[in-house]
């Protein structure tokens, strides 16, 4: 600890407040985040899962009350937030922004509400995102003509054959239904084949006649058709997988008929599917031609998290639920692992040199991230290889907590790569495949958690480092000393005036970055904009 007595002027330990700090979740002493930063976390991350020390009602508690303030402070500034986070899909999924909005359309701010409801068709793009945005707005602030009004006119300014699609494939959710919002909000149109498309989802299939779009019919006959005839009407209308009774959907043809059709997100969701049917051999080529092609991605708002999703599922045979399972395509597989890094826009590095600092301690190896069955190691472990197939002089490290209070002496010493107690050299190189990385990821010692190791390892060993990127939960408490404090001994030891980021992978209102730090940096975990964000701080937005 001669590194700590030399260069620390404020040695307090992490279980210990120092100014400006506040107790998170473990017992430890970090900083709040602005509401701002909340907002932005939970936009992108949600609340679903939960954590390690939270629970999910209890990390929505917090995300809400940040998102209200955010709102008090200036409601428009909010809705344009949940606009851009949603229409560039920077968050794996819409619902948060759905939420957000649906708060923003229940404010008291006349402007924040004609805002929010100004913003709808951007946000809720598709039939399942209205249905939910539909269920949020009637727990908070029930049906005026404003909100009628707005709902109304998501369905008015669709073509007949769209409103048809939206409830042909997005029925029902949260107890919502579009005959429920149609009957609510009473549309009126001049529009005769609008008109009778909204006749027929109001009641039923008797009021089909010449003017409702033939998709309504192609699907009637769908359900009295074999195999073959039901594969005709998929490729004649563009029937998708919803649209399909449930005992056609054991059919290889109907399946590649399907897949004629299919979206790229819909593609990467039936992988195991289109596998486990034994048609993915004359379906490879085609698939992993989709997956390599950028443009498509982008344009298909594939965010990264589903295709790191999709390969850790693929990959292992076998999904999550059910009994389901399949062979394992290695040129899909491997196309996956590549369109992950695909999926993030290209940007310039730093060029600096940079230490990453991964979080596997107990808190990261527990609830979920984005509500998907991946862990916050795993999915920061993906992350920072991002990082580093950018940034050509880094050097990333493992930290948990190097005190007594961790695991034997002996495990530490004994592990892989071990550099200093709590401490081991990351066991991953770039281009690393995604099951790799989750299977290293599972095998590192748990323990609690110590986020200053990184830069105290770094002081002790004389590294020059010119940013730290730390990818963590902030649940930080074992340690001697703060983060922040061991940030500003190392450069006054270095004379470097080092940077850190911290990348928050839960959605939790804490950070170990001293918000009156200007060399210090909150970003949010899966955001797609937060590799270019951790370069060109690093880097000097100017340089």
């Amino acid at each position: 600890m001669s590194y700590l007595h030399d260069f620390i002027e404020n040695r307090a330990p992490q279980s210990e407040p120092i100014p400006g700090t506040v107790a998170n979740n473990a017992g430890g002493y970090v900083y709040k985040v602005s509401p701002w930063t909340a907002l932005d976390r939970f936009l992108i991350l949600g609340t679903e899962g939960g954590s390690y020390y939270a629970t999910e009602r209890d990390l929505t508690k917090e995300s809400i009350s940040a998102v209200k303030a955010c709102i008090e402070e200036d409601g428009e500034r909010v809705v344009k937030r949940v606009v851009t986070i949603s229409y560039e899909g920077r968050a794996p999924k819409n619902d948060p922004a759905l939420f957000v909005l649906a708060m923003c359309a229940s404010a008291r701010d006349v402007k924040t509400r004609r805002a929010a409801f100004a913003a709808l068709p951007i946000v809720a793009r598709i039939g399942t995102h209205l249905l939910h945005f539909a269920a949020y707005m009637n727990g908070m602030r029930g049906w005026g003509r404003a909100a009628k009004r707005a709902v109304a006119n998501w369905y008015l300014e669709r073509k007949p054959e769209d409103v048809a699609f939206q409830a042909l494939k997005y029925q029902q959710r949260d107890g919502w239904s579009h005959r429920d919002l149609l009957r609510l909000t009473h549309p009126k149109t001049e529009d005769i084949a609008l008109k009778a498309t909204f006749d027929w989802i109001a009641h039923g299939d008797e009021k089909i006649n010449a003017f409702t779009p033939q998709i309504v019919e192609a699907c009637r006959n769908a359900k009295s058709a074999d195999d073959d005839s039901c594969a005709a009407l998929v490729r004649g209308y563009n029937l998708q997988r919803e649209m399909i009774p449930t005992e056609r959907l054991g059919s290889q043809e109907v399946w590649r008929a399907l897949f004629d059709g299919m979206g790229m997100t819909a593609m990467i969701r039936n992988l195991g599917k289109l596998s486990s049917l034994g048609i993915m051999p004359e379906l490879e080529d085609r698939i992993v031609k989709r997956l390599e092609d950028a443009e498509t991605l982008k344009r298909a708002r594939v965010h990264p998290f589903s295709l790191l999703l999709a390969a850790k599922t693929y990959g292992q045979g076998h999904g999550d639920k059910g009994s389901m399972t399949w062979p394992v395509s290695r040129g899909v597989y491997h196309a996956l692992d590549d369109a992950f890094y695909r999926a993030f826009p290209n940007h310039r590095g730093a060029d600096k040199r940079i230490m990453i600092g991964l979080d596997v301690s107990s808190s990261m190896s527990s609830g979920m991230v984005c509500g998907a069955p991946l862990t916050p190691r795993e999915a920061a472990a993906a992350m920072c290889l991002l990082t580093a197939a950018t940034e050509p002089k880094h050097e990333i490290v493992c930290f948990a907590n190097g005190g007594s209070n961790s695991f034997s002496r002996s495990a530490r010493a004994d592990h892989e790569g071990f550099l200093r107690p709590g401490l081991w050299a990351a066991p991953f190189r770039v281009g690393m495949s995604i099951k790799d990385v989750c299977d290293v990821t599972a095998r590192m010692p748990y323990a609690g958690t110590d986020c200053s190791l990184p830069i105290i390892y770094a002081a002790e060993t004389g590294r020059m480092v010119d940013g730290f990127v730390i990818y963590t939960d902030s649940e930080t408490w074992a340690g001697y000393v703060h983060p922040s404090e061991a940030l500003k001994a190392y450069r006054r030891k270095t004379g470097i005036d080092a940077k850190l980021v911290v990348v928050g992978m839960v959605s939790n209102n804490f950070s170990i970055a001293d918000p009156n730090d200007a060399g210090m940096l909150d970003c949010v975990g899966f955001d797609t904009s937060t590799p270019q964000l951790i370069s060109d701080f690093i880097r000097g937005f100017d340089a």
